[in-house]
Formats: structure tokens, C-alpha cells, sequence
């Protein structure tokens, strides 16, 4: 009875001859360096909260990853996000679509003016929507002017 079973044994471990397969035992393969070694640390409620900021801040994926990075001095990206600021350069970026789309209805018009009126009410017009485009012009000014201002106070000397 005993040989049986160990020749049963012996037979799962082998290589099936039929199929040249070995069987699969299953389970996870095992990483390569694994980490055996835990600390404990006690922290009181105003550390921990500075901790936890700094966590969120550096946004790395698990506490242990940002604990080891800390300790051992691998570097560690804080991001910080302003809100102003993301707010400014969308509108920025809806005020230079919408300056962009000025640009393409003018050719519209100056094309329309040609086509259908006469020369003389057609340089009334011109001069007219020459007018509007030295108002946005100085418009555009002022607000690359904004933007420079911008940069210089909240963005390259606060980083």
C-alpha cells in the first residue's frame, strides 16, 4: 500500500511522458527581491497629519514606496496644484480660440465686402472693421501684458 502512494507522489512530480508537460503545482511565481524586513513607527496626531500631507503631496503609489524613498533620499516629486492658476490659462486658452475665430470671420468679411458691395461703401466698411481690429489689437496687448504679470508674480518666483 505504502509504494502505491509513493509511487503516486513520485509520479506528480515527474514529467508526464505522454505529454513532456510537467504538472502545475499553481500558486503566484515568487518576486526576485522581496522585502522581509517591517519597522514600526509611532507617530502622534500632528506628525502623523504632516505625514499624511506629505504623502498626498508626492502622490506615490503606497505609503511603503514613499516611506523607503524618504529614508533612503531617492527623489521625491511634490506636485502642487493652484487652482488660479489652471482657472487663468483656461480662460486664457477660450480667449485665444475665440481671438482666433475673430481672425478667421474677418477674412470672411473682408471677402464679403469685395464681393458684394460697391468700392466706395466697401472702403466705408473696411475702415470701419479696421477700427475694431486696432481695438483688439491693443486688447491682445494687455493681455499678454496680464499674462507676463501673471508668470512673473505667481508662477517663476513661487516654484
Amino acid at each position: 500500500m505504502r509504494s502505491k502512494v509513493a509511487q503516486m507522489n513520485r509520479s506528480l512530480n515527474q514529467p508526464n511522458m505522454m505529454n513532456n508537460k510537467k504538472i502545475n503545482k499553481g500558486g503566484r511565481k515568487p518576486k526576485k527581491d522581496r522585502a522581509n524586513f517591517r519597522y514600526t513607527v509611532n507617530l502622534t496626531e500632528i506628525e502623523n497629519a504632516k505625514f499624511m500631507a506629505l504623502f498626498r503631496q508626492s502622490q506615490a503609489k503606497g505609503i511603503s514606496k514613499f516611506i523607503s524613498a524618504m529614508i533612503f533620499g531617492r527623489e521625491m516629486k511634490v506636485v502642487k496644484i493652484d487652482k488660479a492658476t489652471v482657472d487663468y490659462f483656461m480662460r486664457l486658452t477660450g480667449f485665444y480660440s475665440q481671438f482666433q475665430a475673430v481672425g478667421v470671420n474677418y477674412n470672411q468679411a473682408v471677402k464679403a465686402l469685395k464681393t458684394n458691395f460697391s468700392e466706395k461703401r466697401a472702403l466705408v466698411l473696411l475702415r470701419q472693421l479696421e477700427k475694431a481690429t486696432f481695438e483688439l489689437v491693443t486688447i491682445n496687448k494687455k493681455v499678454i501684458e496680464l499674462t507676463v504679470e501673471f508668470e512673473r508674480k505667481h508662477l517663476i518666483y513661487n516654484s
